[in-house]
This record gives structure tokens, sequence and C-alpha cells, in this order.
């Protein structure tokens, strides 16, 4: 039987999750460790813009991985094992294999150039790791997860279900989080990028994402109810989080997820309070987001070499480069949807000329 719900709050967090992606990596031109990570970075740093990077930067890829897990959940609803990882491997196998061997090149070279280093031509998943630990989790999780959906009625399901109608059982998905941390030790916590800790924080994030909406709705009735707690919590953490910097002393390591899972919830919360309506323009954005993550960072980096070197104040600089970096992304974004090849290419399959507003398109609308 086909299933026919379709969640818009959790499409809407995704393209909202990818927009944060892209004015983050915007902010790192402005900082002046951003060539330390393979950034073009802006001669004139704007000190500013770390607080609110400081307070994306525990939870904005996490959040990604939790979509991602919830997508998974719906894909599975009318697929087969056979059939979810044949159509996850056209949608994200191939365009990480594509981006690996042809985009994230481009924006290498372009950073070679800028800064007059010697270039050489070679594969780099580049921004593109996420999509590879997506592919792995996938491929560990795929029997639990269908193991779970064949016994939904069962007494285990009744039993986890039961678990996340109460607040006191979120303290199971803290705990596990604070447990990475104790044992990988991550220094810094923020930096997931082909880590150990990224790669075990992912996979939290992206198993605990399927449970939520395994859950039911009594799981999302809870949060919403407790919608202001978790986002006063998080915003209190947050703000020890600065003081503690600011006053020199060593931020506790446990701290950091238990913010992290405090703003998740938070965004989550009032996403399906607020944002669980139907529209076009969702429509759009929820097509585009995927091709807009795997584009960006050539375009930032194109306006970067482009604005960077302008005689203006910082401020102005980053706003530029982000309007060029949205605007580059989503008329190319115009062109490949038109073209079938590149549709392909980009994890585009639907007809460029209808979105289905049926579930099937729902799970592969939120992969990433």
């Amino acid at each position: 039987m086909l299933i026919t719900d379709r969640r818009y709050d959790i499409d809407w967090i995704r393209v909202i999750a990818i927009w944060l992606l892209l004015i983050y990596h915007t902010a790192i031109g402005f900082q002046p460790w951003g060539m330390m990570i393979g950034f073009i970075t802006n001669s004139e740093p704007w000190a500013a813009l770390w607080t609110p990077m400081a307070m994306l930067n525990v939870w904005r890829i996490p959040l990604l991985f939790f979509v991602s897990g919830m997508g998974v959940y719906f894909a599975i609803q009318n697929r087969n094992w056979k059939q979810l990882w044949a159509e996850r491997a056209s949608r994200i196998l191939v365009p990480f294999v594509f981006g690996t061997l042809c985009i994230v090149p481009i924006h290498i070279y372009i950073m070679s150039s800028y800064y007059g280093m010697e270039y050489k031509y070679f594969p780099h998943t580049g921004h593109l790791w996420f999509l590879g630990n997506i592919v792995v989790y996938i491929l560990l999780f795929t029997p639990l997860f269908y193991f779970l959906k064949k016994n939904e009625t069962g007494k285990l399901a009744v039993a986890l279900k039961k678990i996340m109608s109460h607040p006191v059982g979120l303290l199971i998905v803290i705990a596990a989080f604070v447990t990475e941390v104790l044992i990988i030790k991550p220094q810094p916590y923020e930096f997931y990028v082909m880590n150990l800790h990224g790669f075990f924080h992912g996979l939290l994030s992206f198993f605990f994402g399927f449970y939520f909406v395994y859950s039911g709705e009594v799981f999302w009735k809870m949060i919403v109810k407790w919608r202001w707690l978790f986002l006063l919590a998080g915003l209190s953490l947050f703000v020890l989080r600065m003081v503690e910097f600011e006053m020199s002393l060593p931020i506790p390591i446990y701290q950091l997820p238990i913010e992290t899972i405090c703003w998740i919830l938070a965004v989550f919360a009032f996403g399906n309070k607020y944002l669980n309506q139907k529209s076009k323009t969702l429509q759009y954005l929820s097509q585009a987001a995927y091709p807009v993550y795997v584009l960006h960072m050539v375009f930032l980096y194109l306006g970067s070499v482009i604005i960077f070197p302008l005689d203006i104040v910082a401020p102005l600089k980053f706003l530029l480069v982000l309007v060029f970096t949205f605007a580059g992304c989503y008329f190319t974004y115009e062109i490949i949807r038109r073209i079938k090849a590149l549709r392909f290419l980009f994890g585009l399959h639907n007809s460029p000329r209808s979105v289905s507003s049926s579930p099937r398109s729902v799970s592969s609308q939120t992969e990433i």
C-alpha cells in the first residue's frame, strides 16, 4: 500500500539547512583561519561574524544527517531493500562520484590560481564527503531499518515509540552523543570532515533521524509541546560556551553535544509547528537543494575571486559574495533541470515540469 502522508516541514528544514551551509561557508572567507581549511579568504577579516558562526557550527551538519535519516524512513515505506539501494545509488552515489571527479577539482583550481599555487588535477571529495557518509550509513542500517519496518506494530516497536513519547526518552539520544565525544575526544568538536568524530556523529544523527520519524505523531507532539524549553536550553548553553571561551576556560566536551541536540530538537519542533505547509515555492526549492549543495563551492570561490580584491568594506563584500553564490547556483540549476543527462548527474530524476506530491517524491528529496 502506498503511504500518502507528506512532511513539508522536513522538506523546508532541509532547504533551510542547505542555505545555512552556503551562508556559513561564505562567512569562512572572512575568518583569519579560512585559508587553513582550503577557503579563499578576504584580506580584511570580519570578526563579528564569528558569533553567529559559533552558534551554527555545532548543529548545522548534524541537522542534515538527521534529515537524511528521516528521508530513508519515508523511502522504505514504498520500496524493498534492492529498490532502496538502486534509488539511493543513482541519487547519491552518482552525484558523489561525478562531483568528486568534475566539480570539486574546479573550485580547487580556482583557489590555486587565485593564490598562485601550482595546480595538478586530482579527484577530491571536498565538501561532498557528506554524501559518501550517507551511502555507508544506508548500507549499514538497511537490515535494521527494514526489520523495524516489518515489525512496526510489534512489542519492540511499541516500546521504542513509547520511549520517544516523553522528554525523558531524549536523555537516551543525549547520552549516545555524549558517549561518542567522550570516547573519540574530538578536537575541535565542530570539525566533522572525514574523521572518526564526523563519521560516528553523523551515524548517530542519521539513526536518530530515522528513529524520530519512526516514533510517529507522539514524538512530534511531544517536541512541539516542549519547543520553547529546547530553544532556551540551546541558547543558554551557547551563551555559556561563549562566556567560557572569552574567559579562556576549557569548555567541557560533554556540553557541546547536549547543546547540539537542544538546537536540533528546537528546529524540528518549530518546523513542525509552523512549516508543515505545501507551497509551490517549496516544491521548487526542494528540487533545487541537491544541485545547489553540489555546486555552491564553485560559485563561492568565483565570487570570492571577483569581489575580494575590490576596495569596499568587508560586510558589503560578504553580502555580494553571498548573492553571487546563490544567484550562480540557482541559475545553473535552471540549466541542469532542463537537460536529461545533467539531471542524472546531479541526482534529479523527476520530470522538470512536475514535482510529484507523493511520498515517493518526498523520500527522494530528503537525502541531504
